[in-house]
C-alpha cells in the first residue's frame, strides 16, 4: 500500500427534512449574505427552493438567487455569477441541485478570489490560490462534487470542457435528503448511479495491484449500487434505493476508495472521464450516460495491461465464476454491460443518439490529448492514436 492522504472535511447531515436546516448551517460556517445557485424549474415546482429560502431568512442570513444553471455546466454562467456576487456582497455560496450546479458554485468560488478571468485556471494558466466558503444542497446523486475537490466547466467558445481539482473548492457542508431525489426520471437515476461507479472504477483500474481494506471498501460500493439502482429505476420512492444512491454517490469521490492506490497519495485512471468530457462537450450528452458508452471499448481496449485486476472485479463485483483471469475479465466487461442494458442505459456511442465520423473522432482525440500535448489514464498509458481508436470501437 501506499502513501497517502486522506481529506474529508465536509460536514454531511443526512436524511429526511434536512433542508430545514441551511440557515443554520450557513451561519455556523460564518456566511450573512448567500448567493443560491440553482438550475432550472424544478428546485421552484418542487418548493424547496422556497423551503431553503425561508431556512436562510430564519437564520438571518440575506441572499440573492441566481438560476439557470444546465447541465455540463457553463463558463458563461460561472461569470455572470461572479459579477452578481461582487456586486451583491456576497460572502457565502448555497449550492441548490446536482452536480453540475455544484461545480458552477465551485468556480464562481474560485473567481472571486482570482483578479483575472476565472477560465484561466481550468486552463492551467494559474493556481488558485483560495476560494469563497460555500455548501450544498443535493438534489441528484451522481457526480460526489459534494465532498469531492473537483469541478468541471464548459467553455461555450469551442465548446471545451476542463476540469479542476482544488482543496480549496471543499464545501463545508452537503444536506442529503434522499426524498428529493423521488422525482428524477429513471434516466437520471441510471445516470447518476452510472457516474457513481465509473468514479470508483476510475480509482480501483489505476494500477494493476490488490490494495486491501480498500479494494473491499471499492467492491462492496460497487456492489451495493447496482443493486440500489436496479431497485431505483423499479421503484423511485424506494427511500432505502435512494439514500444508499446518495450517500455511495459522496463516499465514491471523497477519495476513500483511491487511499493507497498510485504514488503521491491521490490515485486515478480517469481516462474515461476525459474521453467522456470531450464527447459531452461536443455534444451535450447526459455525463453518466456517455461514461456507459464508452466504458466497454475502454475495457476491453486495455484489459490486457492487467487481466487480473479485471478478473477480480469480475469475481467479487459482477459475480462471474471462472478459473482463467482473461476469461474472467472478458465476461466481467460483458456482465457489466450488462446491467447497464438492464437500468436503461447506452453501451455504444450510437445508443446515444450520436454518429461519429472519422473527423469528429480525431477532433474528440485531439481536444482530449489537448492538442496533442498530454497523455491520458495510468492503469494504461493512452496517447492521441490511442484515444481514437477508443472512441471508434466506442462509436
Amino acid at each position: 500500500m501506499n502513501n497517502f492522504q486522506f481529506y474529508a472535511p465536509t460536514k454531511v447531515v443526512f436524511g429526511r427534512g434536512t433542508e430545514e436546516q441551511v440557515g443554520a448551517l450557513v451561519r455556523e460556517f460564518g456566511g450573512t449574505r448567500a448567493l443560491v445557485h440553482y438550475g432550472g424549474g424544478s428546485a421552484v415546482k418542487s418548493g424547496l427552493l422556497a423551503r431553503v429560502l425561508a431556512s436562510l431568512d430564519a437564520a438571518g442570513v440575506s441572499h440573492v438567487e441566481l438560476g439557470g444553471v444546465v447541465p455540463n455546466p457553463r463558463l458563461g454562467k460561472v461569470r455572470e455569477g461572479i459579477a452578481l456576487c461582487r456586486a451583491e456582497g456576497v460572502d457565502f455560496l448555497l449550492a441548490v441541485g446536482g452536480g453540475s450546479v455544484i461545480d458552477s458554485c465551485k468556480a464562481i468560488g474560485y473567481g472571486m478570489k482570482y483578479d483575472g478571468d476565472v477560465w484561466d485556471l481550468y486552463e492551467r494558466k494559474a493556481t488558485p490560490t483560495a476560494s469563497m466558503p460555500m455548501g450544498c444542497v443535493l438534489t441528484l446523486a451522481a457526480t460526489g462534487s459534494e465532498m469531492s475537490d473537483s469541478s468541471v466547466i464548459t467553455n461555450e467558445d469551442g465548446w471545451k470542457k476542463r476540469g479542476l481539482s482544488s482543496d480549496l473548492s471543499r464545501q463545508r457542508f452537503a444536506v442529503l435528503n434522499p426524498e428529493l431525489t423521488f422525482t428524477l426520471p429513471a434516466w437520471q437515476t441510471a445516470s447518476g448511479a452510472t457516474d457513481i461507479l465509473s468514479h470508483t472504477q476510475e480509482r480501483y483500474f489505476s494500477n494493476g495491484t490488490d490494495v486491501e481494506p480498500t479494494d473491499s471498501i471499492a467492491e462492496g460500493l460497487m456492489r451495493s449500487v447496482i443493486e440500489m439502482a436496479r431497485r431505483a429505476v423499479r421503484d423511485p420512492e424506494d427511500y432505502e434505493a435512494r439514500a444508499a444512491i446518495l450517500w455511495a454517490g459522496s463516499l465514491s469521490h471523497n477519495d476513500l476508495t483511491g487511499c493507497g492506490r498510485g504514488s503521491g497519495g491521490r490515485a486515478g485512471d480517469w481516462a474515461c472521464h476525459q474521453l467522456e468530457h470531450e464527447l459531452s462537450g461536443m455534444f451535450d450528452v447526459t455525463h453518466g450516460a456517455g461514461l456507459a458508452a464508452l466504458w466497454g471499448a475502454w475495457s476491453r481496449y486495455v484489459v490486457d495491461a492487467a487481466p487480473s485486476r479485471f478478473a477480480r472485479f469480475a469475481r467479487n463485483v459482477m459475480g462471474v465464476a471462472e478459473a482463467d483471469d482473461r476469461k474472467a475479465a472478458l465476461a466481467g466487461i460483458a456482465a457489466y454491460e450488462d446491467f447497464l442494458r438492464e437500468i436503461g442505459m447506452p453501451v455504444t456511442i450510437g445508443e446515444l443518439g450520436v454518429t461519429l465520423s472519422d473527423e469528429q473522432i480525431q477532433t474528440l482525440a485531439w481536444k482530449c490529448s489537448f492538442e496533442g500535448r498530454r497523455t491520458i489514464g495510468s492503469f494504461r498509458v493512452l496517447d492521441r492514436a490511442d484515444m481514437e481508436e477508443i472512441y471508434r470501437r466506442a462509436r
